[in-house]
């Protein structure tokens, strides 16, 4: 039986080699680039650079905690509303954890919880910055009166709603799965989106730094 030494590629090879993979890589990007501008409206199919980007998983939790944790408070909005409710009202997240979900205290008479025992689903708005890091999420509410997670959650500001402390006892937890969601946000802050917006504007050219796209938890 024979064997066939393993030669090492000539430089010149290793360098078309290289060239191709480079070449089929940008090729890869700029398609995925082109499929998503032919779902975006004209502003974004103007866009000089890559400004969408869908997420799953586990970076799409990480990209909705970051801006949670921006905003601190949302709209949480109910399916249904009843007498005397609008159904959205601020409310504070009180927790957003590793796993996707998040943490609310409510009181047990409140509107929206006859509204999340009624229907479920909810929707939650948030807006981190005056002109950036915009979050909605879409998911599934449930309520309980699990004490070591109200001592958890508890923080000293909320006596000033559960007068009687702690261990009011008109105290709840809604806890909220989001299933999917939608972000708005910046590549490199606020500081540098703003210089991009100004070149933009002298040159005629939409540039903001923007990036957007769909979560999926």
């Amino acid at each position: 039986m024979t064997t066939t030494a393993c030669l090492p590629l000539p430089a010149e090879r290793l360098r078309k080699v290289d060239e191709r993979r480079t070449s089929e890589d940008f090729r890869g990007r700029l398609g995925r680039a082109t499929r998503f501008k032919k779902n975006m409206d004209s502003i974004n199919q103007n866009q000089m650079e890559l400004n969408r980007a869908d997420l799953d998983g586990a970076g799409a939790i990480k990209q909705a905690k970051e801006l949670v944790g921006k905003a601190q408070t949302c709209f949480f909005c109910t399916a249904s509303s009843v007498a005397g409710s609008s159904g959205a009202r601020p409310m504070s997240v009180q927790e957003f954890d590793d796993a996707g979900q998040l943490w609310f205290l409510s009181a047990d008479d409140s509107h929206k919880n006859r509204e999340v025992e009624r229907d479920a689903k909810v929707t939650l708005y948030f807006q981190g910055s005056a002109h950036s890091d915009f979050l909605t999420l879409h998911g599934k509410a449930s309520i309980s009166r699990d004490k070591e997670r109200i001592k958890e959650l508890w923080e000293p500001l909320a006596k000033t709603w559960f007068t009687e402390g702690v261990d009011d006892p008109r105290i709840t937890v809604i806890q909220v799965s989001p299933s999917e969601g939608y972000y708005w946000t910046t590549k490199h802050g606020k500081a540098i989106a703003g210089a991009k917006m100004l070149i933009g504007a002298a040159i005629g050219k939409t540039l903001d730094d923007s990036m957007e796209g769909r979560l999926t938890f």
